[in-house]
């Protein structure tokens, strides 16, 4: 089925990373750039193909991950629109380190990886912020080490839920996270068995921190599931 054409607002206008770009290279990006689409579940790269691109989510929702022991994924990151991917592997011309796929539909702008590290050889106001932003992705990357490596399970499941509150933030009703992430996956952000998730979500909800309805889940006590976090 063919789709029908979408506008979107240039990437400059969604993402303040760009705001350094001069008018001759919003000018020069505004043709490269090319809007994909993608299918629920689909493959937007691999760990270990080459670094072709740099990619900008604008509708839907991305999650980053690598496959360890046995192929089971481990969930680094979920993205929301406006935020940027693949940067870093071909900021160094390496493969890329994770595989990357569609949570649901999605789309991007993608921009190859020569346009982007030229604009980023030119133009050191970006270049600063590419460096800020990789220094952010490294330091969460170094905290989420540690915390799915020495918390335990509550610790690791309630700090699970807070990310996705905070990517995703509330639906209207203000209680419901904006998220519906199946317990496989959310077991694969908490480097935890799908068993051990489930069981440790009811136990949430015994204790009137959550409630659970099918994939929807309600926050009831956010500043408890807070504390067990930094608990661990």
């Amino acid at each position: 089925m063919k789709r029908k054409e979408e506008h979107f607002a240039p990437m400059w206008d969604l993402n303040p990373l760009w705001n350094t770009l001069t008018d001759e290279e919003k000018s020069r990006l505004a043709t490269k750039i090319e809007i994909v689409h993608y299918e629920k579940n689909e493959v937007i790269h691999y760990d270990g193909d080459e670094s072709r691109y740099v990619w900008m989510l604008l509708r839907g929702k991305v999650r980053i991950y690598k496959e360890g022991i046995g192929q089971r994924p481990q969930i680094i990151r979920l993205l929301k629109p406006y935020d940027i991917f693949g940067y870093r592997a071909c900021t160094v011309n390496e493969p890329y380190n994770s595989s990357a796929s569609a949570f649901e539909d999605s789309i991007v702008y993608r921009l190859s990886r020569e346009e982007f590290n030229a604009l980023i050889r030119s133009n050191g106001a970006l270049c600063y912020q590419v460096m800020l932003m990789m220094a952010k992705d490294l330091a969460f990357s170094e905290i989420q080490t540690v915390n799915l490596t020495q918390k335990h399970i509550r610790g690791r499941l309630a700090e699970s839920l807070l990310l996705l509150l905070n990517n995703y933030g509330y639906e209207p009703d203000g209680k419901t996270i904006a998220m519906l992430l199946p317990r496989e996956d959310l077991a694969n952000m908490s480097n935890m068995t799908t068993s051990n998730a489930i069981r440790t979500l009811s136990q949430f909800a015994q204790e009137g921190l959550l409630e659970i309805d099918g994939r929807h889940i309600r926050i009831l006590n956010e500043k408890a599931l807070e504390k067990i976090s930094r608990l661990g």
